[in-house]
Order: structure tokens, then C-alpha cells, then sequence
């Protein structure tokens, strides 16, 4: 029959090391946690950005195709309106149209910038400093 201690020790490996071997056991053991969790986290993050670039290439060939299907429509305007007028001048009252809708949007995108702009928030750069200071005065104590 075997003893307490005997069982103990079978059932624990380390049970029998000693503090030495023990932390350095764990050394071992986090360092290889630790790069198995970042082999991990790249072979997801290399997934994830192949899906994305696919994702990114459909979003542009949309946008190709939208482009050209805007210009058959434009196209159509013109060519509807070429029924009643010369076909010069539909071409010029929709290409006018056009550029003051694409001088609207470009002004509404200008003023949207230009609120995002300084990217950093009044509220980021005072905990920063605040934190700056903190970091100034324990270094000073």
C-alpha cells in the first residue's frame, strides 16, 4: 500500500520540486503560453485580413460598376431631354447639375473634416496631461 505523501506526490509532479525548479518551471511555461497565444493571434489576424482585402475588392469592383451605372443614367437624362431641346444644351443643364450637386457634397465633406480635426479630443489631451503630471509628481516625492 502506498502513503499519503506517495500519492500526493504521483498525483502533483511538481509536489517534488523545488522553489527554484518551480519558478522556473513557470518561466517556461508562460514564455510558451505566451508565444503560442501570439502564433495564435496572427494566424487569425492573417485570416481576418484576407477576408477583409476580399471584402475590400468586391466593396471597389461595387463601386466601379455603381460608376458606370450612374453614367448610363446620366446618359438617359440627357437623351431624354435631347427630345425637347438640343442635344448640346441637355448635355450642359445635367452637366451643371451635376457639378453644383458635386460642389454641395464636397462642401458638407470640407465641413465635416474640418469638425473631426484635431483627431486627438480636448478630452484625451487633458487626461494625458493630467496623467503627465501625476507621472511628474511621484517622480519628485
Amino acid at each position: 500500500m502506498t502513503s499519503l505523501k506517495e500519492r500526493e506526490i504521483a498525483a502533483n509532479p511538481y509536489s517534488s520540486l523545488g522553489t527554484a525548479d518551480l519558478i522556473k518551471q513557470m518561466s517556461e511555461d508562460v514564455s510558451r503560453l505566451v508565444r503560442d497565444e501570439i502564433r495564435l493571434a496572427t494566424l487569425e489576424l492573417t485570416r481576418k485580413g484576407k477576408r477583409a482585402g476580399v471584402g475590400a475588392g468586391m466593396f471597389g469592383g461595387a463601386g466601379v460598376l455603381a460608376l458606370y451605372g450612374g453614367g448610363a443614367l446620366v446618359a438617359a437624362v440627357i437623351l431624354a431631354l435631347a427630345l425637347v431641346m438640343p442635344g448640346w444644351l441637355a448635355a450642359v443643364i445635367v452637366g451643371v447639375a451635376l457639378m453644383m450637386l458635386a460642389a454641395l457634397l464636397g462642401l458638407g465633406g470640407k465641413r465635416q473634416v474640418s469638425k473631426a480635426t484635431p483627431p486627438l479630443t480636448k478630452e484625451t489631451m487633458k487626461s494625458i496631461k493630467a496623467d503627465m503630471d501625476a507621472v511628474k509628481q511621484g517622480a519628485h516625492r
